[in-house]
């Protein structure tokens, strides 16, 4: 790339991924001028030259595209968004999209999709316990799974344990048929699923079989120390203050903890999550993270994103108005 004032150009190597890069009809071209209003984008032969305050970006934005393509990356409307917003922060989307978690069932690659869920990625690789904390569709549980997973085939650990606490969200267990275990299976059933991503069927069931993948609600875990072991406690906002100080203390040596919740969905009596407030409490001790995910990093259709997006909207409002609600009765003046 070289940049000469406001123009920035840069070559693409090998008339081949123009296409690719340009998308059908254009489609990423019109995309990326779009989003960058002042900066004019001109393209001839396999140069792509950008005129404006944003020429750098843009230019940076075609040279992370062209590298994500030459590692075998397909690109579509997403991709191109999703790498957009990397650049406008800093980061490169060719070390966030192409960097590989686990080979997952039927050759699926597991890869985080945003800068958040690499950030979340990182946190867990690098400390005994890491906190999810963001809105559903961010990834937050498959991740967790996936670097489980991971980490049970490189023989880090021993076992992987997935639990949930199993509140009600407006059903009654009691209703369901079964005995205990069939009426909490319903409420594991999404740890079950992102497990069968990750291994096949027949293997997965080898491992429930075996006690090497243990899925258990989170009341059974009372009274015992968990040592190697790869522990994912998903949905987090669901459990009391008591139930979460219980789970984390149950960590023993050579352990990893996942923790995942959406402080947007709490279904725990009078609202007391065992979430809320824990990062003022716990948030200095050392090998602990606690890391965000938004709406910018929901990966699953777009409408999803959108909706999430506007809960945040309302939530941050409706905290505007309480904060400047006057007190009744107050005196004017204090």
């Amino acid at each position: 790339m070289t940049t000469t004032d406001t123009l920035t150009t840069v070559v693409v190597p090998g008339a081949h991924l123009m296409s690719a890069l340009l998308g059908p009809r254009d489609q990423y071209l019109r995309r990326i001028e779009g989003q960058f209003p002042g900066t004019e984008v001109s393209v001839r032969g396999n140069e792509i030259s950008a005129r404006g305050p944003d020429s750098v970006q843009v230019g940076r934005l075609f040279e992370e595209l062209v590298g994500l393509l030459e590692r075998g990356h397909e690109l579509d409307d997403r991709t191109v968004d999703r790498s957009i917003g990397m650049v406008r922060s800093d980061e490169r989307p060719t070390e966030v999209l192409t960097h590989q978690v686990l080979r997952g069932a039927k050759g699926r690659n597991v890869r985080p999709k945003t800068a958040g869920q690499k950030r979340y990625v990182d946190a867990i690789r690098n400390n005994i316990i890491t906190f999810g904390i963001g809105p559903a569709g961010t990834g937050k549980s498959w991740l967790a799974v996936a670097m489980a997973v991971q980490a049970l085939q490189a023989k880090q650990v021993q076992r992987i344990i997935l639990t949930r606490p199993a509140v009600e969200a407006g059903e009654r267990l009691g209703f369901l048929p079964g005995d205990l275990m069939a009426k909490i299976d319903p409420y594991l059933r999404p740890l079950y699923d992102a497990l069968y991503d990750m291994v096949d069927p027949e293997g997965a069931a080898r491992l429930l079989e075996r006690g090497t993948v243990e899925v258990a609600p989170l009341a059974f875990m009372r009274g015992r120390t968990l040592n190697n072991s790869f522990i994912i406690l998903d949905e987090a906002q669901n459990t009391t203050p008591e139930q979460m100080k219980m789970f984390l203390t149950r960590i023993g040596f050579g352990s990893k903890v996942v923790v995942t919740g959406d402080a947007t969905q709490v279904d725990v009596a009078d609202g007391r999550s065992g979430v809320k407030g824990l990062e003022r409490i716990i948030g200095d001790v050392d090998d602990l993270a606690f890391v965000h995910l938004t709406a910018a990093d929901v990966v699953r259709h777009q409408i999803v994103a959108d909706i999430v997006a506007a809960y945040e909207r309302t939530s941050e409002s409706g905290d505007a108005t309480r904060r400047a609600k006057p007190v009744r009765g107050a005196a004017a003046g204090g």
